[in-house]
């Protein structure tokens, strides 16, 4: 296997997010999510450019690189025109070819989302649709989740929205044809294939966890909910 500065060099946005850093932490200041997490794309910056082996092992199998919300914001106020965050998502993409995302907490989460976000995209054409969020998954937010729900014809009416019905608007039934050309952009694309590399390195964490290879969803569930509190400042 080529070493894996090799291998991030071949991701375009790699090459083009980080060509001439100084290390100048703007980006830091700026990220909303180093306000919050133990994440430092200035850090990051330093230690890809390092070209260290074994850092750059580490930071794959890390919490780190699964905390950018990738907001942009780093993007936009570079002195040099260096985008971390194009950064961050050659190192997730590295990170889930070679399965090292399994070594780490939000790592693992990458599972429920390909189950959730990427099958709802390539079935319904809506990675979150409110059909498919169950409420009680989601205390953040309050009963008025609940409550749209249980009103959500009489909501989108008055909304202007269409839902499961043909024609133009929010919510709207997405045609077959349409579906068939998102199915085959992650074909050609290579999505398919992450998403597969995905499945076959969650399988085995799963097994190596203790969960039954028959009950997915136990997993699932498991790496939806996990949370070990160390992730904040």
């Amino acid at each position: 296997m080529a070493k894996l500065y090799e291998l991030l060099m071949r991701d375009v946005r790699f090459r083009e997010g980080l060509s001439a850093c100084m290390n100048c932490g703007v980006c830091t200041a700026i990220c909303p999510a180093a306000e919050f997490y133990k994440y430092d794309p200035r850090q990051i910056c330093s230690l890809v450019q390092s070209r260290d082996e074994e850092k750059i092992e580490e930071l794959l199998k890390s919490e780190t690189i699964w905390y950018c919300g990738q907001c942009m914001s780093c993007k936009t106020r570079c002195p040099r025109g260096n985008v971390p965050g194009m950064v961050i998502n050659a190192l997730r993409q590295l990170s889930q070819e070679l399965g090292y995302f399994t070594q780490s907490e939000k790592g693992r989460q990458q599972y429920a989302l390909k189950h959730t976000l990427a099958h709802n995209i390539k079935k319904i054409g809506y990675c979150v649709h409110p059909d498919i969020v169950a409420p009680e998954k989601h205390p953040e937010q309050g009963p008025i989740w609940k409550w749209y729900i249980d009103h959500i014809q009489d909501v989108t009416d008055r909304l202007g929205g269409n839902y499961h019905r043909e024609g133009p608007g929010a919510l709207r039934i997405i045609a077959e044809d349409n579906l068939e050309e998102v199915r085959r952009i992650f074909e050609v694309t290579g999505g398919d294939s992450l998403l597969e590399h995905i499945e076959q390195f969650s399988r085995q964490k799963a097994r190596e966890m203790g969960y039954s290879e028959r009950n997915a969803a136990e997993y699932i569930d498991h790496v939806y909910t996990a949370n070990n509190d160390e992730h904040q400042k």
